[in-house]
This record gives structure tokens, C-alpha cells and sequence, in this order.
């Protein structure tokens, strides 16, 4: 479903001129190892044990992204922006001659590898640790964050999903389809809601957004480990 959803949504994110796709392939092809093997071990993981491990990592992401966008407020409001990284700087350039800006490109691999390796454990499609990475990481606008993680998405879940295939558990199909329909139309509507939306709004909602998923699932999973 979630793969679904996100090749539909990244087609029209693409129509609205949101998604760096070079960027999203190749750290969606970075990512899908770590969604293997993160698939694999979560089949040794209580169910209980996975909900308790996604609610503390959404906190962090969430206490991650508050600090970046305080950090940004600050950098506005002293009007200094030499500290900000320009996303569009190409990290691998063979033209006129080759170039390699390693340590970013290192930084770049740990984090897709990582990203992968949580969404494969975690069965989530990586939308709420994705965007985070591209923001931190990359020094992506959210715009494009949200945009691109759409593609890596939709690479890293069919990966994940190609390895659960046949381990014993079989989804209900009629709520899969009904709810695939439904978040289709949802993330065409948002995309081109996000292409009119200011950037810094963007990041304020998806941080509140992580922030409140995150409190909903750790009051859900944290009783269950007692």
C-alpha cells in the first residue's frame, strides 16, 4: 500500500517541480540493503518491542528537527547564511573534470543505509525518518525533502516488502485496497498543497506531525512492554 501510495505521490510532486530525482534514486538504491536486512530481523522482534523502538525514534527525529529549525530562525534573523549548505551542489561531478565531495558523500551512504535499515525493521514506508534525513543531511528545503523522500520511498518499501512476502502473515486485503485508494488521492492533493505552502511552514507542521505520532504511539506501546 505504502509503495503504492508513494510512486503516485512522487509522479505528482515531480509535476510540481518538488523532487530532486537523481538525488532520490540513488539514495533509495542505498537504502533498499538496509530494508532487506531490517525486514529479516524484524521477524525475530516482538510486536510490542517494534511500536515501543518506533515511538522513541520519532521523539528523537522530532527534537532533531526542532533544533534545525531554531538553528534556521536564528541564522535569519542575523542575517548570516554562510553556514547553510546549498542543496543543489552536486556531490559526484564528472564534468568539465571530476570532482568528489567524499565526506558528504559518506555521510550521504550512512544515513541511507540507516533509513533503510529502520524502515525494513520498523514496517513503516520511512516518510517521517526520510524527510529528516534530507533536511539534516542534505540541507534539503522541506519542500524538496518531502518531494524526493516520495521516490526513495516507494524503492525502499517494495524492497521490504519483496522479503515479507511469504513469511506466514496475510494481510486483509479489503481494508489494504480501500485505504491504498484512499491515500493515493490524499497525496496527490498534498503535493500540489505543498508546492503553495512557505517552506518554513512545511517544517513546522511535519515536525508537530512526527511529534504527535510519536506521543500516540509511545502511550500505546510503552503500557504493553509493562
Amino acid at each position: 500500500m505504502v509503495g503504492i501510495t508513494s510512486l503516485i505521490g512522487a509522479i505528482a510532486a515531480h509535476r510540481a517541480g518538488n523532487v530532486l530525482l537523481g538525488r532520490g534514486l540513488a539514495f533509495g538504491a542505498a537504502a533498499i540493503a538496509g530494508a532487506v536486512v531490517g525486514a529479516k530481523a524484524s521477524a525475530h522482534v516482538l510486536d510490542a518491542v517494534l511500536l515501543a523502538a518506533f515511538a522513541v525514534l520519532m521523539l528523537l527525529v522530532a527534537a532533531l528537527m526542532t533544533i534545525r529549525q531554531v538553528r534556521s530562525r536564528r541564522v535569519r534573523f542575523s542575517g548570516d547564511s554562510s553556514g547553510e549548505a546549498t542543496h543543489g551542489d552536486p556531490i559526484i561531478q564528472f564534468r568539465p573534470t571530476f570532482r568528489c565531495d567524499c565526506a558528504r558523500a559518506l555521510r550521504v551512504l550512512v544515513a541511507a543505509t540507516a533509513v533503510g535499515l529502520l524502515t525494513g525493521f520498523l514496517g513503516v514506508g520511512g516518510g517521517f525518518l526520510i524527510v529528516p534525513a534530507f533536511a539534516l543531511v542534505l540541507a534539503m528545503p522541506m519542500r524538496y525533502a518531502v518531494g524526493t523522500s516520495l521516490v526513495v520511498i516507494t524503492l525502499t518499501s517494495a524492497a521490504a516488502l519483496a522479503v515479507r512476502t511469504g513469511v506466514g502473515v496475510t494481510p486483509d486485503w479489503t481494508p489494504v485496497l480501500v485505504l491504498t485508494a484512499v491515500s493515493a488521492l490524499s497525496s496527490v492533493a498534498g503535493a500540489r498543497f505543498a508546492a503553495r505552502v512557505d517552506t518554513r511552514h512545511l517544517s513546522a507542521a511535519f515536525t508537530a506531525l512526527v511529534l504527535g505520532v510519536a506521543i500516540y504511539t509511545a502511550a500505546r506501546a510503552f503500557p504493553a512492554l509493562v
